[in-house]
């Protein structure tokens, strides 16, 4: 699989703007401002292929990046975002429902926490919102650059027991800003692609 031959394919808001190739799908969920576009960027080593911003709230529609015509990750917009009009949220969650509900190409969800605070109640939302579509999914601890190497298995052990998760291999860690773990995450989404 060649890398760098990765492009962003398409925004859409509904099943007729879905690509129809058949490629499966990586999909990535968070809320707003946790760095799903970074994660992109890192395990792509791409500068900005998927575009990131300061600014909260700003992917509006499910964006699809098409990885050497080999499957896609698949960015949703951020949850949690206040400034969003009720009437927007309520239409944005519609599209991601129907997404992930009709949706046959999807291979793994991964949702994208920060590991450094205890999950929202957002967080937990979308994670039994996951685990009711019955597909596969894991969960991404990002910024773990933010605290002490020696730390961080200790922060997943917390995170596990406020998700709710006994099983292991299901919580890994992940810093954008300084590449490490890359390497772990990608055999485990390789595993999922195969």
């Amino acid at each position: 699989m060649n890398l760098h031959n990765s492009k962003f394919e398409i925004s859409a808001v509904g099943p007729k703007q879905y690509p129809n190739n058949n490629l499966p799908e990586i999909v990535l969920a968070g809320k707003s401002n946790v760095g799903k576009s970074s994660f992109i960027n890192t395990l792509l080593n791409r500068k900005n292929l998927a575009r990131t911003s300061s600014e909260p709230g700003k992917t509006r529609q499910i964006n699809f990046y098409n990885i050497d015509s080999t499957f896609y990750f698949v960015d949703l917009p951020g949850y949690g975002y206040s400034k969003m009009s009720h009437q927007e949220q309520e239409k944005v969650g519609k599209f991601i429902e129907e997404y992930l509900f009709s949706r046959k190409e999807i291979e793994l969800i991964v949702q994208i926490i920060d590991i450094r605070h205890k999950p929202t109640e957002n967080d937990i939302l979308m994670l039994n919102f996951i685990k009711s579509t019955g597909i596969p999914y894991i969960i991404i601890a990002n910024k773990a650059d933010k605290i002490a190497i020696t730390k961080v298995d200790s922060y997943i052990e917390d995170l596990k027991k406020e998700l709710n998760i006994n099983l292991d291999n299901i919580i890994f860690p992940f810093s954008s800003e300084r590449k490490i773990y890359t390497e772990t995450v990608w055999n485990i989404l390789r595993r999922y692609l195969n």
